[in-house]
């Protein structure tokens, strides 16, 4: 059975002008596997397809799968937010066209990209 996207963890970085500005999208687990777009939220979209076709070739080729580097992860916390923050996130999901938490996502992977990038 072919592997899900949301079981591998993925890092978004901001792209310099140098690198065409935008934001990349990394699977740290899929060497090679990577989207990027003008946005965490377009890259995070763009790298769903990247992940289908990387895993297609892979398994196509009989080459192993890599398991997801977070065995121990849920998928799930809890975050008491300030009301206004919160306010705020839902204005800019709603503004952005996307739910509060594909936007929270792709912040998150965002913030954690720069840190990793540091």
């Amino acid at each position: 059975m072919k592997p899900k996207f949301t079981d591998y963890p993925i890092e978004i970085r901001p792209l310099t002008d140098a690198e065409g500005g935008g934001f990349l999208a990394t699977f740290p687990d899929l060497p090679g596997c990577m989207a990027d777009g003008e946005t965490p939220e377009e890259a995070i979209a763009d790298a769903r397809g990247a992940f289908d076709c990387w895993m297609d070739a892979h398994i196509a080729d009989g080459r192993p799968v890599p398991t997801p580097g977070m065995a121990n992860a849920s998928g799930k916390f809890v975050q008491r937010l300030p009301r206004s923050i919160h306010a705020r996130l839902q204005s800019r999901a709603k503004a952005e066209g996307v739910s509060l938490n594909q936007l929270v996502t792709a912040y998150v992977a965002e913030g954690l990209g720069r840190h990793s990038a540091a």
